[in-house]
C-alpha cells in the first residue's frame, strides 16, 4: 500500500497543509474551525479544511454578485466564453494524472478508474456546456396581429452548487460548468470530505482565464458553510447533488426567497434480472452496477431481482465473482475497488449489514472489514439473499458495495417491488425479450432505465430522478431551464390604436 508521501512524490502533487476559500481568484485565510481530511487507504490525515463560517459565505456571494452586476462573464460574447470552456477541458486533461490522483486520495476510488472515467467526463462536461451556450436560441411568434413576439435567454444570476463526495469532478463539473456556459456567477461548496480536488478544478479554472468572481469555492459542513450559503438572501439559483435529507433542506431554503432549485438526490434502484437476459452480460453488468466506487453512487443497482428460472446459475456466478473482485491499494492498476470514502461511513455501512441479517437476510458474501488490511475503510462486497422488499436494508439507501438479492416469478411482480420505493432515480432491466423489455422500462417509475447495459450516460439526455430522487434534470436542455431566465419582449409592427385615458 503506498503512503501518502510515495503518493506525492509519484505524481508530483502539492497538497497544501491547509484548505481554504476562494473568493475573486485569491485564496482567503480564515480563523475557521479547522477539521482534518484522512486518505481512506491508509487512514493518515493529508490535509485540514479550514471550515468557511457565514462570514465568509458572505464575502464568496457578493463576489459573484459583483462579478455577475458588472463583471466580464455575463456580458463576454457567446464564442469567447465557449472557447474559455474549452480551455477549461484542455487543462482538465493536461492535468489528468495530478486530479486522478487527488481524487483517489480523497475517495479511495482506484486511479485507473478515475483517471479513465472522472476526468474524462470533467473535461467532456466544460467541452459540451460550451457547444450548448453557442446553440441557445429564442423563438419568435407573429400569430398577435400587430406585434412580433419574441423570447429570450438570460442567466438567472448568482448560482450556488453543491456537490457531493463521490464523484468530486464529475458531479461539481456538471453544474457548474452548466451555469457557467449560460453567463451566470458561481459559489461553489464541496463536501467537506472533497476540498481539494475541487479546490485544484477551480485553480484550474482560473488558470485558463476565468475571470475573477465568476468562481468562488467556500468550504464546511452542512449545518455551518452549507446552511449559510443555500439561506443566502442573494443567491438566485441552487443546484445540489447529494442526500435526500440535505435536499428537503435546501429545497424549504429555496422556498422562502421563491429561488429556483434542482435537486438530483438518492436511489435505491432496481436491477431486474429475467430468465430471458444473457446471463454472462447480466453478471458482468450487474457487478459493474454495484460495486462500481465501492457503491457510493446513488445510482447504484443495489437491489437485484432475479426470476426463479435463472434465479440459482446467476446468484452462483455473481456471488463467486462478488468474492473474486480485487480489493486492495486504489493506486495500482490492478486493484477493481478501493476503500469507502471515511470512518464514520464504513461503521453506518457495517451496522446496515448486521442489522439485516437481525432482520432475516441470509449474507452469500462479504459482510465485514476486509480483515487482510490493518488499515484503511476496506469493506467487502457484500452479498444479502432477502424474501421481503420492505425490509431496511431494501428501502433505504446504503451508499456502499452492498447488494440485496430477492427471486420473483413474473414480470408485473419485479415491477411491483421495483416500484415499492420512496426514490425513483434510475432502474436496470436485463432481456433479450422485446415485449418483456417495453413492460418494464414502461412500468417502472424511475428517472432512466437502463437496458442491457450499466451506468451510461448521453449528456443531451435528461437525467434525474422521480419522488424522493430529486427535483428536475441535469443534461441539455434542464440545465438550460435551471440556469436560465425565459424572457418575453413583444414589438408592436406598427403604431396600433390604444384607449387614451384622462381626456374628459
Amino acid at each position: 500500500m503506498l503512503t501518502l508521501t510515495e503518493i506525492r512524490a509519484r505524481y508530483g502533487l502539492d497538497v497544501p497543509e491547509a484548505v481554504h476559500a476562494v473568493v475573486d481568484g485569491v485564496s482567503v485565510e480564515s480563523n475557521g474551525d479547522r477539521m482534518p481530511v484522512f486518505y481512506a487507504a491508509t487512514e493518515e490525515r493529508y490535509s485540514t479544511l479550514v471550515q468557511s463560517d457565514a462570514s465568509i459565505v458572505d464575502r464568496a456571494v457578493a463576489a459573484a454578485r459583483a462579478a455577475f452586476e458588472q463583471g466580464p462573464w455575463p456580458r463576454m460574447p457567446v464564442a469567447e466564453r465557449k472557447r474559455l470552456l474549452s480551455r477549461i477541458a484542455r487543462s482538465v486533461l493536461d492535468h489528468a494524472d495530478e486530479l486522478a490522483a487527488l481524487q483517489t486520495i480523497e475517495t479511495g476510488i482506484p486511479i485507473a478508474q478515475a483517471r479513465r472515467m472522472h476526468v474524462a467526463r470533467t473535461a467532456e462536461n466544460f467541452e459540451f456546456f460550451g457547444e450548448v451556450a453557442s446553440t441557445l436560441a429564442g423563438q419568435t411568434f407573429s400569430q398577435t396581429p400587430g406585434y412580433l413576439t419574441t423570447t429570450v435567454r438570460e442567466p438567472v444570476g448568482v448560482a450556488a452548487i453543491f456537490s457531493p463526495w463521490n464523484a468530486p469532478y464529475i458531479l461539481s463539473s456538471m453544474k457548474l460548468a452548466a451555469a457557467l456556459a449560460t453567463g451566470n456567477t458561481v459559489v461553489l461548496k464541496p463536501s467537506e470530505f472533497t476540498p481539494l480536488s475541487v479546490r485544484r478544478l477551480v485553480e484550474l479554472c482560473h488558470e485558463a482565464g476565468l475571470p475573477p468572481g465568476a468562481v468562488n469555492l467556500v468550504n464546511g459542513s452542512g449545518p455551518v458553510t452549507g446552511r449559510a450559503l443555500a439561506e443566502h438572501p442573494d443567491v438566485d439559483v441552487i443546484g445540489f447533488i447529494g442526500g435526500t435529507g440535505t435536499g428537503k433542506a435546501i429545497m424549504a431554503a429555496a422556498a422562502n426567497r421563491v429561488a429556483k432549485v434542482g435537486l438530483e438526490l438518492g436511489g435505491k434502484s432496481a436491477n431486474i434480472v429475467t430468465d430471458s437476459a444473457d446471463l454472462d452480460r447480466a453478471v458482468d453488468g450487474s457487478l459493474l452496477a454495484i460495486f462500481s466506487g465501492s457503491g457510493q453512487q446513488c445510482l447504484a443497482g443495489s437491489r437485484i431481482l432475479v426470476q426463479r428460472g435463472i434465479a440459482d446459475r446467476f446468484v452462483d456466478a455473481f456471488v463467486g465473482r462478488a468474492n473474486a473482485i480485487r480489493l486492495g491499494d486504489p493506486t495500482d492498476p490492478a486493484t477493481e475497488m478501493g476503500p469507502v470514502a471515511h470512518a464514520a461511513h464504513r461503521d453506518r455501512i457495517l451496522a446496515m449489514v448486521a442489522a439485516a441479517e437481525r432482520d432475516g437476510a441470509r449474507l452469500l458474501a462479504g459482510g465485514r472489514s476486509a480483515p487482510r488490511f490493518d488499515r484503511g475503510y476496506f469493506v467487502e462486497p457484500t452479498v444479502l439473499e432477502v424474501r421481503d422488499n420492505d425490509l431496511p436494508i431494501c428501502q433505504e439507501e446504503v451508499f456502499g458495495p452492498v447488494v440485496t438479492v430477492q427471486v420473483f416469478d413474473a414480470i408485473e411482480e419485479a415491477i411491483a417491488i421495483a416500484n415499492h420505493s420512496r426514490f425513483g432515480l434510475v432502474g436496470y432491466v436485463w432481456s433479450d425479450d422485446l415485449p418483456t423489455v417495453m413492460k418494464v422500462t414502461q412500468g417502472v417509475r424511475t428517472g432512466t432505465m437502463w437496458v442491457n447495459t450499466p451506468l451510461v450516460r448521453d449528456l443531451r439526455a435528461p437525467f434525474g430522478g422521480y419522488k424522493e430522487s430529486g427535483l428536475g434534470r441535469d443534461g441539455r436542455d434542464a440545465c438550460i431551464d435551471l440556469f436560465t431566465e425565459e424572457k418575453t419582449i413583444m414589438l408592436p409592427t406598427e403604431a396600433l390604436p390604444m384607449a387614451r385615458l384622462g381626456l374628459g
